[in-house]
């Protein structure tokens, strides 16, 4: 490979180095690092939806149209330590609804889908950053101050993030291996997490729409390589909305999606896809390699390689007890 080429895929990435030798310097993330990772009270957990933590006191956030939201009932009881978050909630919008700028607030209100602690999901009143900080300033709390140093951090990894995504890798891997997913997987997802940046980043060159557009080329990956729909593959696995189904991936399901992604974005570049259209042919392309070579596996291997195991807690609880007996 010529300099002038690698720099070009180097670039593609996103990454200042070759996306292998990022995820061999960061696969050697000490249990040292981990360990801190885990006692860190502000690190940002990777995920469509993740959970951040100040002063021990969890608050839910999604991230919704390249933005963070947060739960605004989390938010006031780890502000104000009340046993009924919801009430105070509801009373502060009412005195909130007295002042004449409420109603441009008001509208920045959205509601989301969450997990709550009974492992089912509900609407939830969110906010981006900029708004619950105009909230906040409403709470009468002596953690008012240091809640808004918090959530101006929890802005800035994002930003970091963004400029430098050799930060997001390691983040990413220091997060899977605190939460004890093994070293194969975790290589394998940070793959998955490479080509899928390299993919969007070639639609969003050619004009494809992000949201919708994206989803349905990835629907047409999907549909190529396991002959699922992601909306399929997540019903198998027992998933459900807010959950992020490359986290409940075996690590040949990772490499497959790697495979597939890689190519279709090699296809796009290669045929110089403009638009919708022209794009989704690359995709299904790409997933019909992939297909292909799951096909051959599974032949080899004498079974499906899509199966209904996850990583939900439950799930690698049950596994952890598995391989201590053994």
């Amino acid at each position: 490979m010529t300099d002038k080429k690698k720099k070009t895929n180097e670039k593609s990435f996103g990454l200042n180095m070759d996306v292998n030798e990022a995820i061999e310097r960061y696969s050697k993330v000490t249990k040292e690092e981990v360990q801190e990772a885990e006692s860190n009270a502000d690190i940002v957990y990777e995920g469509e939806t993740q959970i951040a933590l100040f002063r021990k006191k969890e608050i839910r956030q999604v991230f919704h149209e390249e933005e963070w939201y947060f739960s605004i009932v989390d938010a006031i009881e780890a502000l104000t330590d009340t046993n009924r978050p919801r009430k105070y909630w509801s009373d502060l919008k009412k005195k909130l609804t007295e002042k004449e700028d409420f109603l441009e607030l008001s509208e920045k209100i959205g509601q989301l889908p969450m997990e709550s602690a009974d492992g089912k999901s509900y609407m939830t009143d969110v906010v981006d950053t900029e708004t619950l900080f105009r909230i906040v300033q409403s709470i009468p709390s002596k953690k008012a101050e240091p809640f808004k140093k918090w959530l101006a951090r929890v802005g800035y990894e994002r930003i970091q993030e963004i400029q430098n995504p050799e930060i997001a890798i390691k983040r990413a891997m220091l997060t899977y291996k605190a939460k004890g997913y093994e070293d194969d997987w975790v290589a394998a997802r940070i793959q998955t997490i490479a080509s899928r940046k390299e993919l969007t980043s070639e639609w969003a060159k050619r004009g494809v729409t992000e949201g919708l557009e994206y989803a349905l080329l990835t629907d047409a990956i999907s549909l190529g390589t396991f002959n699922l729909r992601t909306k399929q593959h997540m019903d198998i696995k027992g998933l459900k909305k807010h959950h992020n189904l490359r986290d409940h991936m075996s690590p040949l399901e990772l490499a497959l999606t790697m495979l597939d992604e890689t190519t279709a974005a090699e296809l796009t570049r290669n045929l110089n896809t403009r638009g919708f259209k022209q794009s989704e042919q690359a995709a299904k392309a790409g997933g019909e390699v992939a297909g292909k070579t799951r096909k051959d596996i599974e032949n080899r291997i004498g079974k499906p390689i899509v199966s209904k195991d996850n990583y939900l807690p439950e799930s690698r609880q049950q596994k952890l007890k598995k391989k201590s007996k053994t």
